[in-house]
């Protein structure tokens, strides 16, 4: 149905699936179902541009969660939340670096996976209604367009996470601006996360190494030590 938001749920567990099915049964979303990454690739396939969010089990057969978030993050810059019984901070904070958005621990209520699925597609609902829209063209032929979310480097596209697309406009759209790893955690990250520095760090690198492999041998993103980063 036209204005529906397409939702697909990953996880090995029919019982789960069919819960998560029923949680979300009431707000108008249309559900698609996968048991492995694996299966979910070719869910994702079918649905082209379409697929809207992904809830992703973190421990599966086949292919797990890290897995299925290291390989649909080479091609696509999908909301992901992750779900997982693993309470580890070390769990988490890979997830996150891994390409995940957010990460919930189970067992947890119904309205709080609601309220962070919403959150997600109101975030990115917001980014592409927002008026400052434009492209952001930026020296050397690198080229932010930030309406449709691309990243290109003398016309060629390179592909960036939610996250690390967030990081570089935020960080391009103030040149020269020092921004610590506390307020870009802030920024970009929920409070919750504040403390974990070493997401920011893991995601600046994996930023600088996909503008290196595009051809931009120059430091883009310096690092200001003892603070945190700033855009050249």
């Amino acid at each position: 149905m036209k204005g529906r938001k397409n939702i697909l749920i990953i996880d090995d567990e029919w019982t789960m699936r069919n819960l998560l099915k029923i949680y979300l049964s009431d707000n108008e979303f249309n559900i698609f179902e996968a048991s492995n990454g694996v299966e979910a690739l070719e869910q994702i396939k079918l649905l082209s541009d379409r697929c809207d969010l992904v809830i992703l089990d973190l421990m599966m057969p086949i292919m797990d969660g890290f897995e299925f978030c290291q390989k649909i993050r080479m091609t696509s810059a999908i909301p992901i939340l992750m779900l997982s019984a693993r309470k580890d901070l070390h769990d988490k904070v890979m997830g996150l670096n891994l390409g995940a958005d957010d990460y919930l621990v189970k067992p947890f209520e119904p309205e709080e996976l609601v309220a962070r699925v919403q959150a997600l597609l109101r975030r990115v609902s917001y980014q592409d209604k927002s008026e400052d829209n434009g492209d952001l063209i930026l020296t050397n032929g690198l080229q932010i367009i930030f309406n449709k979310r691309q990243v290109f480097y003398k016309n060629n596209q390179i592909t960036l996470t939610a996250k690390e697309f967030d990081l570089l406009y935020k960080l391009a759209s103030a040149p020269g601006r020092v921004y610590s790893r506390e307020d870009l955690l802030q920024l970009i990250w929920d409070d919750e996360y504040i403390g974990a520095t070493r997401t920011v760090d893991s995601h600046i690198k994996n930023i600088r190494s996909k503008l290196e492999l595009a051809g931009i041998l120059e430091e883009v993103i310096t690092t200001v030590w003892g603070i945190g980063y700033k855009f050249n």
